[in-house]
């Protein structure tokens, strides 16, 4: 695993994003610390990896200005300024759905929130990836979301699809490409995002733990 680290490492830096190896959560925490300061205002998508490795703790301490989408009350039209105001925020926290070994990021989103944040407007977008999601290339990265992610996602968020009854993509039944799915109005797949080599260096940092983390 530690060569695998070492390798996926590389591959982003190649593709100008910052590589940080964790052993643990608790490591992991402590490198955020060092990558955002007091005051900094910061937000998260829906990431269940955030939330497991302790990052969102530590990013809704009341040492940083958190926009919370998910706080007791909010008004949909109060979720969808936040959606906007994180474009200005200094760090997005989120998860990666795939990292291959190229370095490269997979992701895919129903409302897209996320993959827009991702790829454009907060400062910093701070990745908290777990070994489990270290794939060899773009082909199992987009089988990873087919048979894992997005069933598990699905189940998680009670929505009605194939994948969550089924426990993968109805596409994989037959001969499939990387939007196919499921019609249904509950389908989470919707926008599909490869990053590779990036314009701005360093703007995009994962953070690669050794656990498993998240879907």
């Amino acid at each position: 695993m530690k060569e695998l680290f070492e390798k996926v490492i590389k591959s982003l830096e190649k593709n100008n994003m910052q590589g940080f190896y964790a052993e643990n959560s608790a490591q992991a925490v402590e490198l955020v610390k060092q990558l955002i300061k007091k005051g900094d205002t910061v937000t998260m998508g829906g990431s269940m990896s955030v939330i497991e490795s302790g990052v969102k703790d530590l990013i809704t301490n009341g040492d940083y200005n958190f926009l919370d989408r998910g706080k007791e009350g909010i008004t949909p039209e109060e979720i969808e300024e936040v959606y906007r105001k994180t474009f200005y925020a200094d760090a997005y926290f989120c998860s990666s759905n795939a990292v291959t070994e190229n370095g490269e990021l997979y992701n895919v989103d129903g409302n897209s929130n996320r993959v827009a944040a991702i790829l454009y407007g907060p400062k910093s977008v701070i990745m908290i990836v777990g070994k489990n999601k270290i794939v060899k290339d773009t082909d199992a990265a987009i089988n990873r979301v087919k048979t894992i992610a997005a069933p598990k996602n699905t189940k998680r968020l009670n929505k009605q699809t194939y994948c969550n009854l089924k426990g993968s993509c109805v596409s994989l039944n037959g001969d499939s490409y990387i939007c196919d799915g499921c019609g249904g109005s509950d389908r989470i797949c919707r926008n599909y995002v490869f990053c590779g080599p990036q314009a701005k260096k360093n703007r995009i940092k994962v953070i690669l733990v050794n656990e498993n983390l998240g879907y």
